[in-house]
C-alpha cells in the first residue's frame, strides 16, 4: 500500500497530513488551522521578458531536473482518542537545492516532525534534519549527509522575468506517486497566499499543472528547467485538483532558503496592522485619497506605539459595505503608496529595527511619522475585543 500524502495546503482552508497511525494503521485528516486563505488579483504591470532561451519539451525538463527532486516522509507524534499518543507518517516533496545537501520544501511538510528521511531518485533513502523553517513563507530548509553522486542542485529563476502563458512544470509526489511530472501554464502573477500562521505570501504564481497532496514542497519549473517556484496551495473544497495551483515564488525562496541556511531562521519587519485597498468607487465618493487604508491596528506594535489609527466605521458604496475612517498611508519613505500589496511589500524590503518615515493621511489633512519596524511574531493570533487586529 502506497504512503498517503502529505497534503498541499488547500485554499480557503488550512489543512493537514493524511496520515496513517504507524502500527495501528488508523487513518486521520487532523486540521492544521481553519484560517482563511486570501487570493487576490494584482494586475501585472511590471514584469519583463524573460531571456530569449530555446524552450525545452517537458520530457527534456524532466530529464534534466527530475533527479533533484526527492520525496520526502515525516515521522510525527499525534494524540490518539484515548488520550496517548502514536506514531503517524506523511509524505511531500522537494528538491536539492545545493551540493551541500540542503533541500527545500514547505514549512507545512516537516512541522511538527519528530524524524524526517528523504528518498532520491535512485531509491536510496537519507535520514534528514531540519536545518530551519519559516511559517511565514510556507517555505523549509532540511538536509542529508549524502554523497554528491545523488545530489543535482536545481537552479533559481528570476520569479520576476516570469510571464503569464509561460509554460510551468511540476515535478513531485502527489499521493507517493513518486517522480510525476505535470504540465501546464502560468496562469496568473501576484497572487497573494496566506501563510500556515497567518501572514500574507506576496507574488505568488498561479498554474493549471495538476498539482494534488503530496506535490506540496515540490519544484514548480519554467521550459529551461529553472525553479520559478516551489508549489504549495490548491484551490477547491475537496483538496483533489482543479487546475488552480499556487507556487512560492523563486525569488522568495532564494532570500529565504538563504537565511534559512546562515542562521537557521529569518526574521521578517512588523508594522503591526491590517489593510486594504481604497476601492476607486469608494475614493470618488468619499472623497479619499489613493493609499492602503487601516482596517486594525494591533496593540503594542510599532503602528499603534507610532499612534496611527484603524477603520472606525462602515458605508455603502455601490451596494457594497466598507469598512472606513482609518488613516490611509500614502507613501513609506518617500516610495507612493497605492495599494495594499505595495504596502507589504515595502514593509517586507526592510529588516526589523529599520526606521521609515510613514506617510499617511488623516481627516483631509497628510502627516508623517518616523516608525521602527518591529518583528514579525511567529503567529498572527486573534486579539480579544475590544483591541481589533491581524
Amino acid at each position: 500500500m502506497s504512503r498517503p500524502a502529505r497534503t498541499a495546503i488547500v485554499v480557503m482552508t488550512l489543512l493537514a497530513t493524511l496520515a496513517v497511525g504507524v502500527g495501528a494503521g488508523a487513518v486521520v485528516n487532523a486540521s492544521l488551522s481553519d484560517s482563511k486563505t486570501v487570493v487576490r488579483q494584482v494586475p501585472v504591470t511590471s514584469a519583463e521578458p524573460a531571456a530569449s532561451t530555446s524552450p525545452l519539451s517537458v520530457a527534456q525538463v524532466y530529464n534534466q531536473a527530475h533527479r533533484a527532486v526527492v520525496e520526502i516522509t515525516v515521522s510525527s507524534a499525534q494524540a490518539d482518542p484515548f488520550g496517548g499518543q502514536e506514531q503517524q507518517q506523511a509524505q511531500g516533496s522537494g528538491f536539492v537545492y545545493d551540493s551541500d545537501g540542503h533541500i527545500v520544501t514547505n514549512d507545512h511538510v516537516v512541522d511538527d516532525a519528530s524524524s524526517v528521511s528523504v528518498r532520491f531518485w535512485n531509491g536510496d533513502t537519507y535520514k534528514a534534519n531540519v536545518v530551519g523553517v519559516d511559517p511565514s513563507t510556507d517555505l523549509a530548509v532540511i538536509k542529508v549527509d549524502a554523497p554528491e553522486s545523488v545530489l543535482h542542485p536545481l537552479t533559481l529563476a528570476d520569479s520576476g522575468s516570469v510571464q503569464v502563458g509561460a509554460a510551468a512544470i511540476a515535478i513531485g509526489s502527489p499521493f507517493g506517486l513518486e517522480e510525476t511530472v505535470t504540465s501546464g501554464i502560468v496562469s496568473a502573477l501576484h497572487r497573494s497566499m496566506r501563510a500556515p500562521n497567518g501572514f500574507t505570501i506576496n507574488d505568488s504564481i498561479q498554474t493549471d499543472a495538476a498539482i494534488n497532496h503530496g506535490n506540496s514542497g515540490g519544484p514548480l519549473l519554467s521550459s529551461s528547467g529553472q525553479v520559478i517556484g516551489v508549489n504549495a496551495q490548491i484551490a477547491g473544497a475537496t483538496g483533489a485538483n482543479v487546475g488552480v495551483g499556487f507556487a512560492i515564488p523563486s525569488n522568495t525562496v532564494r532570500k529565504i532558503a538563504s537565511g534559512l541556511i546562515d542562521n537557521g531562521k529569518v526574521e521578517h519587519a512588523y508594522l503591526g496592522v491590517s489593510v486594504q485597498t481604497i476601492p476607486e468607487a469608494a475614493a470618488d465618493q468619499l472623497k479619499l485619497v489613493a493609499g492602503a487604508e487601516l482596517n486594525e491596528v494591533r496593540a503594542g506594535t510599532p503602528a499603534k506605539k507610532a499612534g496611527l489609527q484603524a477603520s472606525t466605521g462602515e458605508q455603502t458604496v455601490d451596494g457594497t459595505p466598507y469598512v472606513t475612517g482609518g488613516d490611509v498611508i500614502t507613501a513609506i519613505d518617500g516610495q507612493t503608496i497605492e495599494t495594499a500589496e505595495q504596502l507589504q511589500r515595502a514593509i517586507d524590503s526592510h529588516k526589523p529595527g529599520d526606521t521609515v518615515e510613514l506617510t499617511y493621511w488623516r481627516n483631509g489633512d497628510s502627516h508623517t511619522v518616523d516608525v521602527e519596524r518591529g518583528t514579525r511574531p511567529d503567529a498572527l493570533q486573534p486579539e480579544p475585543q475590544p483591541e481589533e487586529g491581524n
